[in-house]
């Protein structure tokens, strides 16, 4: 059953060096419960079975429900961990996966994006029992967003914020990935597109430094007046997104907000805009007025064409992260960094860490230094 999967494993453990060696440095994990709220890929693989060979019971959700490998939550499962996680599954049953992970009883927990927490602090409010959480760990901006709003029960590391995450995935790794996954999605290039990339963070800088680099004319919308001073400096047209969508080719939502590109901007899209989201949200993007008001068909996989009011419009993935729901994502020698430096973090919540008073913290450099 496993043998597509286990050569598939093989190779992505064996350009995962980083990973192995923080894996071999954590302490026994004997006593651990690690209820994990992640994207469940191949690259996961390699870390959960690692944890779980170090004594550690893992709980398995998803940050995602589309970026869900079934094969892998399958082998995970069978390695030891136990999982409510499977590709598409419904807005019901993944709330429930939140419930679920907490009624399991953890200890600790590790994010991408803090449903686990805020599900936590939601049933504190309401008086309802609740697991005793040692530490967290955060590793995207719209979660520690959410945690910024809230007054955690437990110490939270964020490992979004540093610099070899934000340098490397988020500014490098995002782009590349998300235009990879559109060539190899749509069979078309770049070239001749006008590009609006909306939002110029890092992972917005990436997507526009990769779209150029790939032959697209890029513009750039951003809201926040330093942004859009810096992708100004940086070289780029800022433009209203209003006005933008009028004339883009495609479309790249890149800030982790709700509701970016509403319903008043899809209706002035011209023929045939491609619409594309590389944010942790799936929200980014008016997708609902689009179910409701257009005729839906998918002509290849993952391009879903909606007809609205004459027009076809080609929403990739329907809205959901692109890079990673209908491609790989990050390269492996690339997510490696990342990876060791979650698993070093993990150290750091069984142990320095979890002696720190309730707050949100950056993850301290010595905790994740040797990872890499």
């Amino acid at each position: 059953m496993y043998q597509d999967f286990q050569a598939e494993l093989s190779w992505a453990s064996l350009h995962m060096p980083r990973t192995r060696d923080a894996i071999s440095s954590l302490p026994s994990l004997d006593g651990i419960r690690l209820a994990c709220n992640i994207h469940l890929d191949l690259k996961m693989a390699p870390l959960v079975e690692g944890l779980l060979s170090r004594g550690c019971e893992v709980f398995l959700t998803t940050c995602n429900p589309t970026t869900v490998q079934d094969d892998v939550v399958k082998y995970l499962v069978d390695k030891g961990a136990t999982a409510h996680a499977w590709r598409d599954m419904s807005n019901a049953d993944w709330s429930d996966s939140f419930d679920k992970a907490l009624a399991w009883k953890p200890t600790h927990l590790c994010e991408m994006g803090a449903d686990l927490t805020t599900r936590l602090h939601e049933k504190v409010q309401l008086n309802e029992t609740v697991p005793s959480i040692v530490a967290g760990l955060e590793a995207t901006g719209s979660g520690i967003t959410r945690l910024n709003g809230m007054q955690p029960e437990y110490p939270i590391f964020n490992w979004d914020d540093l610099p070899v995450k934000e340098g490397l995935h988020n500014r490098h790794m995002v782009g590349l990935s998300a235009w990879q996954t559109f060539f190899q999605t749509t069979h078309l290039t770049l070239h001749e597109k006008v590009v609006v990339v909306i939002g110029y963070g890092l992972v917005g800088q990436g997507v526009a430094a990769s779209a150029k680099a790939f032959g697209a004319q890029v513009k750039v919308a951003e809201l926040d007046p330093a942004r859009a001073l810096q992708a100004k400096y940086d070289g780029w047209p800022v433009v209203d997104l209003g006005n933008a969508v009028k004339d883009a080719d495609v479309i790249a939502t890149a800030t982790g907000g709700y509701g970016v590109v509403s319903a008043k901007h899809l209706d002035a899209m011209k023929e045939g805009t491609f619409i594309l989201n590389v944010g942790h949200v799936a929200q980014e993007i008016d997708v609902p007025y689009l179910k409701e008001n257009a005729n839906h068909s998918e002509p290849i996989p993952y391009v879903n064409a909606y007809t609205l009011n004459g027009k076809t419009l080609f929403l990739l993935a329907d809205g959901s992260m692109f890079n990673l729901t209908a491609g790989y994502g990050d390269s492996l020698n690339a997510f490696d960094v990342t990876l060791a430096v979650m698993a070093a973090g993990i150290g750091h919540i069984v142990g320095e860490g979890s002696t720190h008073k309730n707050g949100l913290y950056l993850l301290p450099e010595k905790a994740w230094r040797t990872a890499l």
